[in-house]
């Protein structure tokens, strides 16, 4: 497969289903999938989540390695 930065939306697609298939098996994939057709999302709080406890600094200087590393 290729790099990040080369990947077009149908290789994000499958990709990011294989991983949710992965860690969640078929079945609980569908159902997390199907969340998003059903619930609204509240951006917000999941951005909350996965930034709590880390500074503005820490998200960028993250940010610019993964960039430089693909």
């Amino acid at each position: 497969m290729s790099e990040v930065g080369e990947m077009d939306d149908a290789e994000i697609r499958a990709r990011g289903l294989d991983a949710l298939y992965q860690a969640l098996g078929p079945a609980r994939a569908h159902k997390f999938l199907g969340m998003f057709r059903r619930e609204p999302t509240d951006y917000v709080e999941i951005s909350r989540r996965i930034y709590e406890g880390q500074s503005i600094e820490e998200i960028f200087d993250r940010a610019k390695k993964e960039r430089h590393s693909h």
